[in-house]
Parts: structure tokens; C-alpha cells; sequence
């Protein structure tokens, strides 16, 4: 049995209301590098969804952000983040989420990413269009750089990568009316979806950031694809360039 949109979407109510709860608490951090870090409520938003998930869709395929993959026996695949912005989520920023998406035969095709702080809850099925709250959402009309705020992120490894992402940022900040930096590649992609950004880049990423906001940014009517053009944004060696129609071939040209 696969899941619906409405599964996905309890999914991850059920996992915020947990990182709702936590939010205002001192946590129990640990490292898993020198800037890569997890709390306890990562483990516990993440410890909900996969008990629910194996017990209302037995043999699930999971690959999750901290317990890793889960093998099963059919053909449906869940990419899970329990918490996506845990820096900012240990920091008591407010800018943090959960993301899931369930892919079918090598297709994401259902994706849900909920922000509990705001109640905002961004979801797509593929072909049917990407919704906040239920309402449509779709992505910016500009077609100028100059006119475009953009969102991006850097790598855990910053210092010690070639693609540390800082060059890019510098040049296309002074061509554009900004580039932020929020510290959720998940609502990055759907702020792209609903039009508040114009375009969101990344060079190193996992595939659980990014398979459910991708969905909901392409259904939102953003082109989405890996940094170098490639239509697979969620293979390895993951990258992602997120953007409105109207200025992608501009990025595409600043990216490379």
C-alpha cells in the first residue's frame, strides 16, 4: 500500500508538534563533525516517524538523516529529516522544519515539509500542483537578476572544500538584491515555491534535504535541477539549483 499526501502530512504534524515541544528546552548536543551537530529531539522526531511509517506501510524503504537506511522489500522509498536547521533549532532560532518525501520506482512523488513554529505546512503531489495551508502556491514571475532575492547555503566542510560555495555568493549578492542565508535547505526550496525567494542554489546537500521541497518547487512551477543542468538533484553528488523560470538560465550561466 502506498502512502497518500494526507499520510505524509500527519507524518510530519505528528514529528513538529514534537520539535514544537522541545523547541524552548536546553538540549543534549552532540557532534557528528566539528560544525555537524544533533540534539536529542532529532532523534526523537525522527524515532516517531520511522515507528509510524513501518507500522502503517510495512517493508518501507527508509533513508533517514540519522539512523541512515532502512532496507525494505517494496518499491516505495522515504527520505526523511526529522529536523532540518538543527544549528538553528540548538541555537533557539526559529527557522527549522520537517521534511519527508516518498518516492516511487526512482520518482519522488509525494513530499510534505512542515514548519511548526509558523503552522506552515508546504506539500505537492506530482502533477497535481504545490500547496501552503492547502492553498496554491507557485513561483515568482521576475525575470531579472537584479530584481531577485536569492537564498543559498554552505557546506559543513567550508574549510577545507573546493565548493565551499563563497564565490558564487559574493558575486551574485552584488548582482541581485540579496542572498540570504537561513540555514534550512528545506524551506529554502519551498520559500522558492511560494514565491519568496527567486531562486535558492546549494552545492553539497543529502538527499533527505532537499527530495521533498524539490517536488514541491517544481510543481510549484520553479526549475529545478543539479547546479550543472543535470535533471537529478537527488543522486549523489547531490547539488541543487532551485529557481523562478524567468532568471534560471541566468543563474545557470553565474553557477558555471
Amino acid at each position: 500500500m502506498k502512502p497518500t499526501l494526507f499520510d505524509l502530512e500527519q507524518l510530519a504534524r505528528g514529528a513538529g508538534a514534537i520539535l514544537r515541544e522541545g523547541y524552548s528546552k536546553e538540549h543534549q548536543i552532540s557532534y557528528k563533525g566539528v560544525i555537524d551537530l544533533v540534539t536529542e529531539i532529532d532523534h526523537a522526531s525522527e524515532s516517531f516517524l520511522i515507528t509510524k511509517i513501518q507500522a502503517q506501510f510495512p517493508d518501507s524503504h527508509i533513508i533517514a538523516e540519522e539512523s541512515g537506511e532502512t532496507k525494505g522489500e517494496n518499491a516505495g522509498l522515504w527520505y526523511i529529516d526529522p529536523l532540518d536547521g538543527t544549528v538553528n533549532y540548538s541555537h533557539h532560532i526559529p527557522v527549522f522544519c520537517v521534511s519527508i518525501a516518498y518516492a516511487f520506482n526512482g520518482s519522488v512523488i509525494l513530499g510534505a515539509v512542515y514548519d511548526p513554529l509558523r503552522d506552515e505546512m508546504f506539500t505537492a503531489e506530482r502533477g497535481k500542483g504545490a500547496f501552503l495551508n492547502g492553498k496554491p502556491i507557485h513561483a515568482s514571475n521576475v525575470t531579472e537578476l537584479q530584481k531577485s532575492l536569492l537564498v543559498t547555503g554552505f557546506p559543513y566542510d567550508t574549510w577545507n572544500t573546493e565548493k565551499d560555495n563563497f564565490r558564487n555568493f559574493e558575486k551574485l549578492a552584488k548582482m541581485t538584491q540579496g542572498v540570504r542565508r537561513l540555514g534550512s535547505a528545506a524551506l529554502d526550496g519551498c520559500y522558492v515555491a511560494a514565491g519568496r525567494f527567486d531562486a535558492f542554489w546549494e552545492l553539497t546537500l543529502r538527499p533527505w534535504d532537499i527530495a521533498a521541497a524539490g517536488l514541491i518547487a517544481e510543481e510549484a512551477g520553479a526549475r529545478v535541477t543539479a547546479t550543472d543542468g543535470k535533471p537529478d538533484y537527488i543522486s549523489a553528488p547531490q547539488s541543487i539549483l532551485a529557481s523562478a523560470p524567468g532568471i534560471y538560465e541566468k543563474m545557470m550561466e553565474q553557477l558555471n
